[in-house]
């Protein structure tokens, strides 16, 4: 089968007809139903990358909102959390309601803190937060601070 389309050859008297032929055709199709899916694939892993990195800084934020709250108390409130040097305690915290405004962050994003102690008037206070991704992957991001009795209520953290 060739699609046909007249035309006329310089010096000649007679039309001729150029067309495609139903390979050529064919492999068109092919050609741009994978470039589509390429592209629809390539579009799936973006909006993954955004929502990761969205959420990523939505964790931050809400460690630095509880580190901050932490760094405000004293020496007595802190050393409440693990009296005991010999034990860590882990309690579930509440997320704060800034954040919680939006019922998608207050519904995904679960603040743990875990508190030991490392050193006499020293503590280790780890914040995580955990949440599950749009896709189902279930995500975690923590920073730990640690506290002096005698220092200046300062934190130092890292990113894990």
């Amino acid at each position: 089968m060739r699609i046909l389309s007249p035309t006329r050859r310089s010096g000649s008297a007679a039309p001729t007809t150029a067309a495609f032929t139903i390979f050529e055709v064919m492999m068109g199709v092919i050609v741009m139903a994978f470039s589509i899916s390429t592209s629809i694939s390539v579009m799936q892993s973006g909006f993954r990358a955004v929502d990761s990195a969205r959420n990523i800084s939505l964790a931050a934020q809400i460690m630095q909102s509880e580190m901050e709250k932490i760094r405000l108390l004293d020496w007595t409130a802190i050393n409440a959390y693990a009296p005991d040097p010999a034990t860590t305690t882990t309690a579930t915290l509440t997320v704060d309601p800034v954040f919680t405004a939006n019922p998608v962050v207050g519904s995904r994003f679960t603040l743990t803190r875990t508190t030991s102690t490392p050193q006499a008037n020293f503590k280790k206070i780890t914040l995580n937060v955990a949440w599950t991704s749009l896709d189902g992957r279930p995500n975690t991001r923590s920073y730990t601070i640690y506290y002096g009795r005698y220092g200046l209520y300062d934190y130092y953290y890292n990113s894990v």
